[in-house]
């Protein structure tokens, strides 16, 4: 339903529905993700309509139903009520068919895309699957509904599939064959748009009469629906948002971030700038084929071989080779003599689900800072390219430095609209994130290990969700992640109590000198055990699932003593 909502929610933006074309990339290939998006198609052709006449925000249904208010004119109640019974039994007989985990033989004659399962082996090994499931087709009131297409991408065991960028590329030369358009927006499936009105935005960008020729892609951020009030995890990309993307308008423009971006489809093919490259709007499209002349070679562009010596993520398309394929092919595109837009309007417009345990941000950020150090390697690195050197050999003396980028990065959060405890979560996941994921991502990049895309789930089962709105740290997996954080944790507690009981056995004119010399370390472990509370709590006294599990509190423990004892003899 996630995704159903989200596919809705950006084929009602308000813009011409014969202009726009929506495409499903489902590269787990599933019947089941199939049959909810046929559902879809038919919910289409009354909820396009529904917010059409009403002008809603949100137009993804879930979102709208879950916030929305029974409307107090008569005529609106009643088209209300109409239509959230017809997304009630799309609900149903979505869940029905994920219940029963295959789509039944009666419900399979409903669309001949069906089909394409009869020959399906697994998720990894099946051949492509594309089915345009609207094409000049109307809604219930006569208007004309955006093109709506599945695909799943051709998966063979012994050809590697380059993950999101190898699907992305895929949609890129599929969409060129069918629909054409100029201008291409990516969005994950968890980031439905809440903003009707985004398409016309972006368009404003590079239709700009003085500069819309030099922008490759306007960049929305990334904004979360469900982060708790003080950010438990730290997910909300607060000052991100509200402060560092704005001032990269000055160097060129911000990253493209994966999601929330629309490109130039040009650009996006590896087009560098020559300062007078311009879209042509009234361009005549040539995907007017009939489907009978291009079903197979829409199979054809989806397949594992067709990239096989080609530029494909090399200058065309995504890049392939690193784990965050979207910010590297965004500094590319810079290089190339492009510029980018960062657009923040009031209205969020996409919103998405934030990481809800410890385990999904660490291992998130873990595969963020993995790509990071590759591209901190290539050719791309901002660490050389294009930048001068540092010259001056003054430097300001380093407490002086701590106390004002803390008290600055405090003030910057407060003005973006967080919370002091939001604060103080986010300093907490700093610390957490630097122990464990960029130590990780740091050892496998020097080893060369095999860089796996990791999917952080987000859905989560009832108890979770409660813990999460109680704000509660979800501490309840066993992985290196977690047991590093935990055994660092434990060894600054075990530090810090024993510089108390050492301090404890002086004189005082001993104690004072030792004070006196280790003032730092005591402040720095002090605040460290501060920010560690929720963890000794969840592996001492906590008695629910989120707790820490006994093997992790084993591991921590005796990993924290043995290396305290290490260290004493020493």
């Amino acid at each position: 339903m996630m995704v159903v909502s989200t596919v809705l929610s950006v084929m009602a933006y308000d813009y011409p529905p014969e202009k726009l074309a929506v495409y499903l990339s489902d590269d787990g290939g599933s019947e089941l993700t199939f049959y909810a998006l046929t559902q879809a198609a038919i919910f289409s052709k009354h909820w396009l309509p529904y917010c059409r006449n009403y002008k809603i925000e949100p137009r993804s249904p879930v979102a709208y139903f879950k916030s929305a208010s029974r409307p107090s004119n008569t005529k609106h109640d009643q088209d209300y009520t109409n239509i959230k019974k017809l997304f009630e039994e799309m609900e149903d007989r979505i869940e029905n068919v994920m219940n029963n985990g295959r789509v039944p033989d009666e419900l399979r004659l409903e669309h001949e895309g069906f089909t394409e399962w009869d020959s399906f082996t697994s998720p990894k090994d099946h051949a492509a699957v594309v089915q345009i499931l609207l094409d000049q087709n109307e809604d219930a009131e006569g208007h004309s509904l955006p093109k709506l297409v599945y695909l799943a991408r051709e998966k063979r065991p012994d050809h590697f599939h380059n993950f999101k960028a190898g699907a992305m590329n895929a949609l890129i030369r599929i969409s060129s064959k069918i629909s054409n358009g100029p201008i291409i927006l990516n969005v994950d499936c968890d980031m439905y748009s809440n903003n009707s009105d985004t398409v016309r935005d972006a368009l404003c960008f590079f239709m700009d009469e003085e500069k819309g020729h030099e922008i490759a892609f306007v960049q929305y951020p990334q904004c979360f629906e469900n982060v708790t009030k003080n950010e438990v995890y730290g997910g909300s990309m607060r000052v991100l948002r509200e402060v560092d993307f704005h001032g990269l308008d000055g160097n060129g423009g911000p990253l493209y971030v994966g999601t929330g971006c629309f490109h130039r489809r040009d650009i996006l093919l590896g087009k560098s700038f020559d300062g007078e490259s311009r879209i042509d709007w009234k361009m005549e499209n040539d995907h007017k084929e009939t489907q009978e002349n291009t079903t197979e070679e829409l199979k054809n562009l989806a397949s594992c071989t067709y990239e096989i010596d080609t530029e494909w993520g090399k200058e065309m398309g995504l890049k392939y080779g690193c784990p965050v394929e979207d910010v590297i092919t965004g500094l590319s595109i810079h290089c190339r003599g492009w510029k980018s837009v960062f657009y923040n309007p009031k209205r969020e417009a996409f919103l998405g689900v934030s990481a809800t345990t410890l385990d999904q941000t660490l291992v998130q950020h873990k595969r963020w800072s993995e790509g990071d150090l590759l591209i901190l390697l290539s050719k791309y690195s901002p660490a050389w390219y294009g930048l001068g050197k540092v010259t001056s050999g003054w430097f300001l003396p380093f407490a002086y430095i701590i106390v004002s980028i803390t008290a600055f990065d405090y003030l910057e959060f407060l003005r973006c609209g967080g919370t002091t405890k939001g604060w103080w979560n986010d300093r907490r996941i700093w610390v957490y994130k630097r122990t464990s994921s960029y130590l990780f991502a740091l050892i496998d990049t020097i080893l060369g290990s095999d860089l796996s895309f990791v999917i952080s789930s987000k859905v989560m089962d009832n108890d979770v969700q409660a813990r999460y709105e109680k704000e509660m740290m979800e501490f309840g997996v066993s992985s290196p992640l977690t047991t590093t954080v935990a055994t660092i944790s434990m060894l600054n507690l075990v530090c810090f109590v024993g510089v108390v009981m050492k301090s404890m056995l002086m004189d005082k004119v001993t104690r004072g000198g030792y004070y006196e010399t280790m003032a730092v370390h005591v402040v720095l472990c002090g605040v460290l055990v501060a920010l560690n509370m929720p963890l000794y709590w969840a592996l001492f006294v906590r008695k629910d699932k989120g707790k820490i599990p006994d093997s992790v509190t084993v591991k921590a423990v005796f990993h924290a003593l043995f290396i305290s004892t290490v260290f004493f003899f020493l």
